[in-house]
């Protein structure tokens, strides 16, 4: 199954969309007014993925989740951070804006680019470790959550092994829940991506959100 979806990732190296869409981040997702104000936040920050590309932001994975919160009664307030085009370390020079509002938990999405631009997996990992760094400065910290990806294959066994390696390394060393990969039935899926074969469709960015709402709901009502 792991080598099926590998090779379905081989699709991105060749995606003008995914390496060169312009930086541009996502709205807010919006909320009900039962949502809003103080309650507690759950930040997305991420790539394209994240973001929704392509597609209205209220179909992106983030706003899914919302209506996952509001259907279980949790008082919990979805933000989407995402960034189409943005590598770990944009992400990271992020952190001190995006962490200027308390948050309570913490979701991290980012590498995607990094692999598909071949990355030393060694600054991918340098650049996630320091978000969580910055995250642990907060007062109460949030929780983590980091989504697990994984690099096409072009570049090689060994960068496979050692960009997949980061994920569960840096969850485990941070007390993070991991996700291990966020497109698990998803990439390599004709009907769940859009037509350049990266984005996720409507339905696909659906598949996201009940894979990322498996691993959050524990976190939000344990």
């Amino acid at each position: 199954m792991l080598l099926s979806v590998v090779a379905g990732l081989a699709v991105l190296c060749g995606c003008r969309g995914s390496r060169d869409a312009p930086a541009t981040a996502a709205p807010e997702v919006r909320v009900s007014p039962s949502t809003a104000g103080a309650a507690p936040v759950v930040l997305f920050v991420g790539t394209s993925l994240t973001a929704g590309y392509g597609l209205d932001p209220d179909h992106a994975y983030p706003a899914l989740i919302q209506k996952k919160l509001e259907e279980a009664g949790l008082p919990h307030r979805a933000v989407n951070a995402g960034v189409s085009g943005e590598t770990s370390a944009g992400a990271r020079r992020r952190m001190d804006w995006l962490l200027s509002q308390p948050v309570a938990v913490l979701v991290v999405e980012t590498g995607a680019n990094d692999g598909l631009r071949g990355q030393d997996p060694r600054a991918t990992r340098e650049n996630i470790q320091a978000i969580f760094d910055r995250a642990r400065q907060q007062s109460p910290p949030p929780k983590l959550m980091l989504l697990g990806m994984l690099a096409p294959p072009n570049y090689g066994r060994e960068y496979v092994r050692g960009f997949r390696e980061i994920y569960p390394d840096l969850a485990r060393r941070n007390r993070a829940v991991l996700v291990p990969f966020l497109l698990e039935g998803v990439a390599g899926v004709p009907d769940l991506n859009q037509p350049d074969g990266v984005h996720p469709t409507v339905a696909g960015q659906e598949r996201l959100a009940e894979t990322v709402w498996t691993y959050l709901r524990p976190m939000l009502e344990g």
